[in-house]
């Protein structure tokens, strides 16, 4: 006989709190697309110089190659060892010494 009461396994009830928060996010995406949409549309006259393109094209790149390069560095540090030392608590204990 199985207890459906307690079972774990099965879907779970959301609570009150748990069901407004996801009412408050979803109500918080539907007005960021609806503000999105409206400020994208509202700006059709509005014309770009060649000095805002090239603005806009150097800050893209340069955010670009800033991103990549610290996650480059990051992988590059957790792989060879340096993250070590900043985690004691995971740290492999050192071989004894004779």
């Amino acid at each position: 006989m199985v207890d459906t009461k307690n079972d774990t396994k099965g879907s779970q009830k959301l609570g009150l709190g748990q069901a407004l928060l996801l009412t408050t996010l979803f109500a918080m995406l539907v007005f960021a697309i609806v503000w999105g949409m409206l400020a994208w549309t509202s700006a059709e006259g509005a014309e770009m110089s060649i000095h805002g393109w090239i603005a806009l094209t150097l800050g893209t790149t340069f955010s670009l190659v800033i991103g990549c390069g610290l996650m480059a560095l990051m992988f590059y540090s957790s792989r060879s060892g340096y993250d070590d030392t900043a985690t004691p608590k995971f740290r492999k204990p050192d071989a004894p010494t004779k």
